[in-house]
C-alpha cells in the first residue's frame, strides 16, 4: 500500500476523472450522516452506481479499474437534497445551465415543485444519465385557483397526473375545501402524495387532517399563532403571514407543532426564501452576492425591485418583519426538536435564491434558528431519504447504498459554512471532479 502521507503529494493528477467501472476515493475523510462522528483515513470504493465499500486507507487493496480520487484532507459525505426546487424547460441551455448549477453545489437530488410533462422524459435520461443532473423527483402541473374548477374536475386531474406517472400532486394557493378534499380524498385513494401550500380556506388542521405530504414555506403556520380576539382575516397577513406577526403569539406555537408531529407532516421551510425577501439587507448589497453572476440581469432587476417593493408597501413595518424571521426561526427550531420532519429547500430560482447556491444558504438559516451543524445536515440527507422511503438505498454513506455523493474541502460539522466548499459531485456513480464543475459554472455565468 501507498503510504497514506504520500496522497497529498500526487492530489493533482489523482483527482482526474477517468472512465473507468470503479472509483477509489483514497485517505478520505468519512461523515456517513449515522451519527456525528468522522472516520479518518479511509477508503472508500464506488463500483457502477454503489458504494462496495469502506476501509482504512492502509487496508483497503484497490481494483485494477478504478479511477482514483484523493481525498487527503476532504470529507465525502451523502449528497444534498432539495426538497423545493425548480427546473426550468425553456431551452436546452437553461436546463444546462439549471442542473449544473445544483450539481456544482453537491446536489444529488431536487424534487421539483412546479413540474410539466416534459420532466417525466428528464426525469428517465437523468437516471439513464443521459443527461447531467440530479435524481428528479417531479410534481404535475399545479392545483391552484385557476387551474380546479369544481371538485368533481379535482378529482379527475388527481387520476390523470396519477396515471401520467408523476411522483406526487403540487398544491398551490386558491383552492376552496371542497376542492382540496377531492384532492386529497383521490390522492390517498391512489397513493400519490400530495405537497405544498395550505389554501386559505382550509388552513393547517385541515391540511394536516387531509395527510398533505409536505407543508412548504411553513404556509399558514402564523396563522395558527394568532390569538381567537384578532381577526387576520382580508389578507392582512401579507407575504407567508408577515404582516400579522406583530400579533401572534409564540406561546401558540408548542399546540401546533405538536399537532403537526402527531399527524406525521413534514415541513420544508424555505426559510431563504421568505428572509431574503424581508431582511434588512439592501437589495443592492444582495445584488452583489457571488453566485448573482449566474442570474440574469434581468432577472437580477426584477428581484431588486420586488424587494423594494415590499420594503416599499405601506404595511410593511420593519420590527414587525423581524418579529415574523424570529418567530419563524422557532417554529423551526420546535420541529425539529419535537420530532416534526424537517427537510432541506430553498424554493430556487426565486428572490435571491440562486439554484444550489441557495441551499447552502438555507442551511446555514436552519443553523441560525438553533440546529446544529449536523442536524441540519440531516435535513438535506437522512431526512429525505426517510420521507421518500428510499432510506435502504440512499441518505447515509455506508457499503451497498447508491453512490450519489459530494466531497468537500471542509468539516461541515465543524462549521456549516463549509457545505460550499465543493471539490466534486458524484451522481450515481459518476465522479464530476471539480475541473469539470468549474466548466459548469463558466458555462452558466450570465452577462
Amino acid at each position: 500500500m501507498m503510504d497514506k502521507t504520500l496522497w497529498a503529494l500526487c492530489g493533482a493528477l489523482l483527482s482526474t476523472a477517468v472512465a473507468a467501472d470503479s472509483t477509489a476515493f483514497v485517505n478520505v475523510n468519512v461523515i456517513t450522516m449515522r451519527d456525528e462522528s468522522v472516520m479518518t483515513a479511509q477508503t472508500v470504493i464506488v463500483r457502477d452506481d454503489r458504494i462496495v465499500s469502506i476501509g482504512d486507507v492502509d487496508d483497503t487493496a484497490l481494483p485494477d479499474d478504478a479511477a482514483i480520487v484523493d481525498g487527503t484532507d476532504r470529507y465525502l459525505m451523502p449528497g444534498f437534497t432539495e426538497m423545493h426546487g425548480h427546473v426550468t424547460d425553456t431551452s436546452p441551455a437553461s436546463l444546462d445551465r439549471v442542473l449544473g448549477l445544483y450539481v456544482a453545489n453537491g446536489i444529488t437530488t431536487v424534487r421539483g415543485m412546479l413540474g410539466r410533462p416534459s420532466h417525466l422524459e428528464l426525469r428517465e435520461q437523468i437516471l439513464d444519465q443521459e443527461v447531467l443532473g440530479p435524481r428528479l423527483i417531479t410534481s404535475g402541473p399545479s392545483f391552484n385557483g385557476n387551474s380546479v374548477s369544481s371538485p368533481a374536475q379535482a378529482a379527475e386531474m388527481v387520476r390523470s397526473q396519477h396515471a401520467a406517472g408523476y411522483d406526487f400532486l403540487k398544491i398551490h394557493p386558491g383552492l376552496t375545501r371542497a376542492e382540496f378534499r377531492a384532492i386529497a380524498e383521490t390522492a390517498n385513494e391512489l397513493g400519490i402524495p400530495f405537497a405544498g401550500h395550505v389554501p386559505a380556506d382550509v388552513g393547517i388542521a385541515g391540511a394536516l387532517a387531509a395527510g398533505i405530504a409536505t407543508i412548504d414555506h411553513l404556509d399558514g403556520y402564523m396563522e395558527t399563532l394568532i390569538p381567537p380576539h384578532e381577526d387576520p382575516s382580508g389578507g392582512v397577513g401579507g407575504f407567508f403571514g408577515v404582516l400579522i406577526a406583530g400579533v401572534a403569539e409564540e406561546s401558540r406555537i408548542a399546540p401546533i407543532v405538536h399537532a403537526t408531529a402527531e399527524a406525521g407532516v413534514w415541513n420544508v421551510p424555505t426559510e431563504s426564501l421568505i428572509e431574503h425577501t424581508i431582511n434588512d439587507v439592501a437589495p443592492e448589497d444582495m445584488r452583489e452576492w457571488p453566485e448573482m453572476k449566474y442570474v440574469r440581469r434581468s432577472t437580477l432587476e426584477q428581484w431588486i425591485r420586488a424587494k423594494r417593493e415590499v420594503l416599499g408597501d405601506p404595511g410593511f413595518d420593519p420590527s414587525t418583519a423581524r418579529r415574523a424571521i424570529e418567530l419563524r426561526r422557532k417554529l423551526i427550531h420546535a420541529l425539529y426538536r419535537q420530532g416534526a420532519g424537517l427537510l432541506l429547500g430553498s424554493d430556487a430560482p426565486q428572490r435571491f435564491n440562486v439554484p444550489g447556491f441557495a441551499l447552502h444558504r438555507e442551511l446555514e438559516l436552519l443553523v441560525a434558528s438553533g440546529l446544529s451543524p449536523y442536524e441540519a445536515l440531516l435535513t438535506g440527507t437522512v431526512n429525505p431519504a426517510v420521507f421518500f422511503g428510499a432510506a435502504a438505498d440512499r441518505g447515509t454513506l455506508e457499503a451497498g447504498k447508491v453512490a450519489d455523493l459530494v466531497l468537500l474541502d471542509e468539516n461541515p460539522l465543524e462549521d456549516i459554512g463549509n457545505s460550499r466548499r465543493v471539490h466534486g459531485t458524484m451522481l450515481r456513480g459518476r465522479w464530476v471532479p471539480r475541473q469539470e464543475l468549474d466548466a459548469i459554472l463558466a458555462r452558466a455565468e450570465q452577462d
